[in-house]
């Protein structure tokens, strides 16, 4: 059963599913804080709907149609409980990340200003750690904390008329606030709908748009990061998927759990950013893999930053012999004002990459050639449809030639929660020239750079990040995706901040070894040296300073990006614990 044909919104799907398959387990959630092996909960679609009418039952007593509720919930069923029963209730719901243990955390703050919220979903396991942000904002009362697993939900209890009337935003997608204030994009429930329908449509194109019966999801990934809630959560429920979830940090501790989770499920579906696949190709050992096999794994999707070619391969040659196909590897592009997703490469095929020349393609112009700038494939996106366009003149650009990305569709968010300027701005791009047979001329600016070559997307990187040293510009993404074939470490390339001509500062996290220092200020001057001259050889530049520093100290965002302004301030600082000045003299 798909979620077509019948009502587009979460509550209704939940509520036929329930009623259709009441038995069949819906969601399961490993908890492996409890134990090393992992402690399984199930959930079954009536337990479901049933813990989501209770909990709405109990949001309706504090919280009025179209008010916030946050949820600072660790990750697990309460979660999913509190999403749905706030989208039940017809409570706008807002994800979040729990608060940082032992310090003030601002991004909470700041979002709590910003959505005003009624209630608060919580766990009594984090309650007292919760409680000091429930205060009174901008003179409104301080939010009512709801403790989830301290309900009775379980129970059968006479449950009131549901709200007819709900909010057209759904819930708020905060941005990750790389290098501004988070955002509250405003997603509806036909946005989330209709971009179900697409992602289904061109990742499951062999199966007529609908996934294969027994597709399960395996997940890691933070319910509120966009990918983390549309993969764990929503296409669950939409497409009545079963969902294997695990924690961000069960990953982290043992990346292999995801690995297994992949070979120990039927038809399994699964999402990472890029830094995931090298973690758990270097970190997974054959012996975790003893009895799991991996071909019948259907999808794994690359997103949320910027593919690197090499990290995709390391992934395919490594579980190569655990029948991985590289085929189900599917290259992604998307972004939250979209509400996830926008473009896949072509199905049934291996991840397509091109080479293109690096001196025209940093003045804009993408040449191919048989070396180069390696660049993945995005195939050619249709729905929704994909225009580059010349951000100063809203012209739409000829075919291999580099502009920003702009999109429209039912799958575009409604804009940013009480931010009109930026609604406009972002979500209002008009092209100059109307193309033929579009009626509504409304487009969403990405910010993202990209180009189309004989018939497929490529992207390169961030319009912001966009550097530029001596009058070329500089694409950080090209820079750091050479750096890290040499370290296999997280690296960031930024502009040098205290000098008065724009040069290139690259900082690297290195880890250390069982290693003498002599050895290991070896290594990092090899480093160093190795990286400059491929940097120089490539890209044609010269770095002003290399950096290199120990694993974490790159900032991020929540989502797991590299926060280029945020290292640009730490060096400005002089905030980077230098490991290559530090055995200077060893």
């Amino acid at each position: 059963m798909s979620s077509r044909g019948v009502e587009s919104s979460i509550s209704a799907v939940l509520r036929e599913r329930a009623s259709l398959q009441p038995n069949e387990v819906a969601f399961t959630f490993t908890d492996f804080d409890k134990d090393w092996d992992g402690v399984r909960e199930d959930l079954t679609w009536s337990q479901l709907y049933r813990r989501t009418r209770n909990l709405a039952e109990e949001l309706k007593g504090c919280a009025a149609t179209g008010e916030r509720a946050v949820i600072l919930a660790p990750q697990g069923l309460e979660y999913v409980v509190a999403f749905l029963a706030s989208l039940e209730a017809g409570v706008i719901a807002v994800p979040l990340s729990t608060p940082t243990l032992g310090q003030h955390d601002e991004r909470v703050t700041a979002v709590l200003a910003d959505s005003s919220p009624t209630a608060i979903f919580t766990t009594s396991s984090i309650v007292d750690s919760v409680a000091p942000y429930a205060i009174a904002v901008n003179g409104r009362p301080a939010p009512a904390i709801i403790e989830v697993d301290r309900m009775d939900l379980d129970s059968r209890r006479k449950i009131s008329r549901l709200r007819e009337t709900k909010p057209e935003t759904a819930y708020l997608q905060y941005t990750s606030g790389s290098t501004r204030t988070p955002a509250g994009v405003m997603v509806s429930t036909r946005n989330l709908s209709a971009n179900y329908e697409q992602l289904t449509a061109d990742y499951f194109s062999e199966y007529g748009a609908i996934a294969p019966a027994g597709t399960t999801v395996v997940s890691w990934l933070p319910f509120y990061h966009d990918m983390g809630l549309m993969l764990g959560v929503a296409a669950p429920i939409l497409g009545g998927w079963r969902s294997e979830i695990m924690t961000p940090m069960a990953f982290l501790q043992r990346p292999a759990r995801w690995v297994q989770g992949l070979g120990s499920n039927p038809r399994a579906v699964t999402a990472a950013p890029n830094f995931a696949f090298d973690l758990a190709a270097a970190r997974t050992k054959d012996e975790d893999m003893i009895g799991r096999d991996l071909g019948d794994v259907s999808l794994i999707i690359s997103g949320a930053e910027r593919v690197h070619v090499p990290t995709l391969r390391r992934f395919a040659q490594r579980f190569a012999r655990f029948n991985l196909k590289d085929t189900v590897l599917r290259p992604s592009y998307g972004l939250a004002e979209a509400t996830l997703y926008v473009a896949t490469a072509e199905s049934r095929r291996a991840p397509q990459v091109a080479h293109f020349e690096e001196e025209k393609l940093s003045a804009g112009h993408a040449k191919r050639t048989s070396r180069g700038t390696a660049l993945v494939s995005y195939g050619m996106p249709n729905n929704p449809p994909v225009r580059i366009v010349d951000p100063e003149t809203c012209s739409e650009m000829p075919a291999g030639t580099v502009g920003e990305i702009w999109t429209r569709g039912e799958n575009v968010a409604l804009g940013y929660w009480d931010k009109p300027d930026e609604t406009e701005h972002t979500f209002g791009g008009r092209l100059a020239d109307l193309a033929p047979g579009i009626a509504d001329n409304q487009w969403l600016r990405t910010g993202d750079l990209g180009f189309i070559s004989e018939g497929e997307m490529f992207i390169i990187g961030r319009m912001k990040d966009l550097l530029i040293v001596r009058g070329r510009n500089i694409y950080p993404d090209d820079v750091e995706a050479t750096v890290s074939m040499i370290s296999s470490g997280r690296t960031a390339a930024i502009a040098d901040p205290l000098s008065d001509v724009e040069q290139l500062v690259v900082v690297v996290e290195l880890k250390r070894r069982q290693e003498t220092d002599e050895e290991f200020a070896e290594r990092i001057e090899v480093l160093k040296a190795e990286a400059t001259a491929a940097i120089s050889r490539t890209h044609g530049i010269g770095v002003a300073d290399l950096v290199i520093v120990e694993p974490g100290a790159i900032p991020i965002t929540t989502s797991g990006k590299i926060r280029r302004s945020g290292a640009s301030e730490k060096y400005r600082k002089d905030g980077f614990h230098r490991l290559d000045r530090q055995l200077v003299g060893v």
